[in-house]
């Protein structure tokens, strides 16, 4: 497949953005102040207020703007795209050209493409290592060999479980628990 630009997805997305109940009046006029008051300005003021015309039928406004954008060019194009991104994300993503990129091997237009996760274990997973760490951290700073210091350390102890993860907690009310013989 050859590479698609912006100016030939956004006219395969025309029909489904004109659709009705697509996009709303406020997405519609948000996109259009993007476009109009953000670097790089792709609307002037004059045209703004036209495609922002409560007058109008928003079909007819959003046919308009679409129309404008593809005789302006690829980087209008573009920037409509970052606007839709940025304003009706979930309708973003059901576009029907984002649907050609990810069955093409063409991945240079694609913005999800890529997973950000690092683990596929969750957050609860890195919590839990953290608190496990913290814990033991703790431990070993608040716990010198001097008795005169182990009611302060014990006090610091006693609410560290209260932030720290369930399991950890365990770990540090046994050591409460226990005599500290030897110290």
């Amino acid at each position: 497949m050859t590479d698609q630009t912006y100016c030939d997805r956004l006219v395969q997305d025309t029909p489904f953005l004109t659709g009705q109940g697509r996009l709303s009046e406020q997405q519609v006029d948000r996109i259009i102040l993007q476009l109009n008051r953000y670097y790089p300005q792709i609307l002037t003021n004059k045209e703004a207020e036209k495609f922002r015309n409560p007058k109008a039928s928003l079909r007819v406004r959003l046919c308009d703007l679409l129309s404008h954008l593809q005789q302006r060019g690829e980087r209008h194009c573009q920037e409509f795209y970052r606007a839709l991104y940025i304003h009706a994300q979930p309708l973003h993503n059901h576009l029907p050209s984002r649907y050609a990129l990810q069955n093409s091997d063409c991945r240079e237009l694609d913005w999800d493409s890529e997973s950000r996760e690092l683990s596929d274990r969750g957050p609860m997973s890195f919590l839990a290592g953290l608190g496990l760490a913290a814990g033991l951290a703790l431990l070993l700073y608040c716990c010198p060999p001097d008795p005169k210091v182990l009611p302060g350390t014990r006090r610091i102890l006693a609410f560290s479980p209260v932030i720290i993860d369930r399991h950890v907690s365990r770990y540090l009310l046994a050591f409460l628990a226990d005599d500290l013989g030897g110290f």
